[in-house]
């Protein structure tokens, strides 16, 4: 028997197996999972199906070792059939109930191992009947929208007079191609409806190439997590003697619903680059949505830097289309990024100078890892720079793929950065990605695509590394068209997450409320875009959505009258007020998770000193009711015409829709 934890997690192994997960002193729950399941060619399940679990490396793996030093247990399995070594990594940062996992393979055997699937955690033991399951949908302009269904809807009751086994089903999500969180995000959970007891996990991978499943085994609810796999990406790794492989990581956060994801946000600060971004969270004007569009000059630009610096912003950054001719398609010539002379006549200096005259940091918007067909960049550098699949290059919507693996692939992007940020002086990248370029590459002899996409994300994260290394202060937004990349093995990297490019305010809402299921406040940027058009409850709505979060000020301010005006320098100045609370914060939902198009919405934040809610109304009954009794401080907009009353419980009435208000409870 091994134990292991502290005062916030216990875990406890006996007989291979996982047998206790949970707090201190909890009611165990019956655990009978490997501690890790794998299979090879010619190694494959013990009860057929299409799982992750059953397999007969699994069953077969033996204890052999084990050590904990500090915050991590690693405990070695070893198969004596084929000589495969197992150390399955658990690690839990001291004081929060979340497990950290990920496994270590070594053939000690003496033939290669062909393996097609193995799981960085397996764990089971929630009861079946009981058991709902929670996901997130994951689209362009429709991100984190959170679903739950019972477990039993996808793992029915199998047996009655007759008993029968294992069944051979699951609730299964997988990732593809480059986006990590096209289609859901790498993330699920399961909760007892009962005892309201939650497990939620992430899986901490920079690429579409992850799984996880739920199902009935053993008359309880299971949870395999795991990287690529032979099945969904047709993944296989051979692995000769003497050979490693390393999973990707997965995190596994205990507590009732919002507890577990209070405790996942405080995981997340925990295992992320120190940055003083988390801490200073500056205000970013940036160019693009609902403004510029990706056509900057250097006309267009002056009022607009000048408005932002009186609305408060800290930060420009001058987004798509700097690099390109006016007249010029630019899609598909991308890859120099060297400035364009008819939009900045006077040099592109001009305009990072006076960024930085008024007081604010310049920035720009790149997409390093796409080389445009037009490019001469897509001759000259070598072929096997860019994905290939049976030695043909990858071409998707006019863009070659760079495999960042390749040492010329990644000179040229360090020769690009340290020129933008350690010559010109820029201090913002926002990195964005804009194409799928499908399964991955096959560069290497023998090698399948979903194996080499692997290898191109894990070298795509040390490049990150890279540039932050050298340049320890420059700021770098994570944006993959929007929120397709929000994902752990980016974001612990970098500092902010674009969390959408939905240009409708009132769409916008759900987003905002549920992004931080996925990035800490302090992390998440949220479009604040008013139009002139826009009533001055609209102006607030956009605003509002920002407030709880980082804001993107964006939008065509200069033209905007001077109350819709007023409007957005006092949000910035909220904003700027209560900022120093969200890198503590953890958030709440009062009303749920919210739907696509519930009428109300409530975002809540819990801080050390104070609650901080927004509430957005988008149509139905003009009055709701909050299991609040604090009394509630309107923070904005100030002369909002809510009514805001104690009865012991806080109710607000928003007249209008839609409208928006953020509150402050002591």
């Amino acid at each position: 028997m091994i134990t292991w934890g502290h005062d916030a997690l216990r875990v406890e192994i006996s007989d291979d197996r996982l047998v206790y997960f949970g707090p201190p002193g909890g009611e165990p729950y019956p655990m009978v999972s490997p501690l890790v399941e794998v299979t090879a060619t010619g190694h494959g399940r013990h009860w057929s199906s299409h799982r992750l679990i059953d397999t007969t490396i699994g069953a077969r793996m033996r204890y052999r070792d084990h050590h904990a030093v500090g915050d991590r247990l690693t405990v070695e399995l070893h198969d004596p059939q084929t000589g495969l070594v197992a150390e399955v990594s658990y690690r839990s940062p001291e004081g929060l109930p979340v497990l950290r996992s990920e496994v270590l393979l070594r053939n000690e055997g003496n033939s290669t191992l062909l393996l097609e699937s193995v799981t960085s955690l397996v764990i089971s033991g929630l009861p079946v009947e009981a058991a709902d399951l929670m996901w997130a949908d994951n689209d362009w302009l429709a991100e984190y929208r959170w679903q739950r269904r019972p477990l039993r809807v996808t793992s029915p009751q199998l047996s009655d007079r007759i008993r029968y086994g294992n069944g051979k089903g699951c609730f299964t999500l997988a990732g593809q191609g480059a986006w990590s969180s096209c289609g859901n995000l790498p993330m699920g959970g399961l909760t007892d409806r009962e005892s309201g007891r939650t497990w939620l996990w992430q899986i901490e991978h920079n690429g579409g190439g992850w799984r996880w499943e739920c199902g009935e085994r053993e008359g309880t609810a299971y949870v395999a997590l795991s990287g690529p796999g032979d099945s969904h990406h047709g993944w296989r790794h051979p692995l000769a003697p003497g050979e490693e492989f390393r999973t990707v990581p997965v995190a596994l956060a205990l507590g009732d619903h919002d507890g577990a994801f209070a405790a996942l946000t405080r995981y997340r600060r925990a295992i992320r680059r120190p940055h003083p971004d988390h801490q200073r969270l500056p205000v970013i004007f940036n160019d693009y949505m609902n403004c510029l569009m990706g056509d900057p000059t250097t006309e267009k630009l002056l009022p607009l830097i000048d408005a932002a610096a009186e609305a408060g912003s800290e930060y420009f950054v001058i987004d798509a289309g700097w690099y390109a001719d006016a007249a010029d398609d630019w899609w598909g010539s991308v890859g120099a990024w060297q400035p364009s002379a008819s939009r900045f006549p006077g040099g592109i200096h001009e305009v990072l100078d006076r960024i930085r005259d008024r007081g604010m940091v310049p920035g720009l918007w790149l997409e390093p890892e796409v080389i445009g067909v037009r490019s001469p960049l897509a001759a000259s550098l070598p072929e096997e720079a860019f994905f290939r699949r049976d030695g043909v290059r990858v071409t998707e919507n006019l863009r070659h793929h760079l495999d960042l693996r390749h040492p010329a692939a990644r000179a040229h992007l360090d020769r690009v950065v340290d020129r933008i940020v350690g010559e010109w002086g820029v201090g913002y990248l926002k990195l964005d990605h804009n194409i799928d370029p499908g399964s991955g590459t096959s560069s290497h002899p023998g090698e399948t695509p979903a194996a080499g996409l692997l290898g191109h994300n894990r070298a795509h994260l040390d490049w990150l590394d890279g540039i932050l290394d050298r340049h320890p202060h420059l700021v770098v937004e994570n944006c993959g068209s929007g929120g397709m990349r929000s994902d752990y093995a980016l974001l612990s990297r970098l500092q902010l997450q674009s969390t959408s490019d939905q240009q409708n305010l009132r769409l916008y809402a759900p987003i905002a409320a549920s992004a931080p299921t996925a990035v800490p406040p302090e992390q998440g940027a949220v479009w604040a875009y008013p139009q002139p058009a826009d009533s001055l409850d609209e102006v607030a709505f956009t605003m509002a959505s920002a407030l709880l979060g980082r804001i993107h000020l964006s939008g065509l301010i200069t033209e905007l009258d001077p109350e819709a005006r007023a409007l957005v320098h006092e949000a910035v100045a909220v904003h700027k007020d209560l900022r120093a609370d969200l890198p503590q914060a953890v958030p709440a939902w009062p009303l749920g998770l919210p739907a696509w198009d519930d009428p109300w919405i409530v975002l809540a934040l819990r801080a050390p000193a104070a609650t901080y809610l927004t509430l957005w109304r988008r149509g139905g009954d003009d009055t709701l009711r909050l299991p609040y009794t604090q009394r509630a401080e309107l923070l904005y907009p100030s002369g909002s015409k809510a009514a805001i009353e104690r009865d012991p419980h806080l109710t607000v009435t928003l007249p209008t829709a839609p409208s928006a208000v953020v509150l402050r409870l002591r």
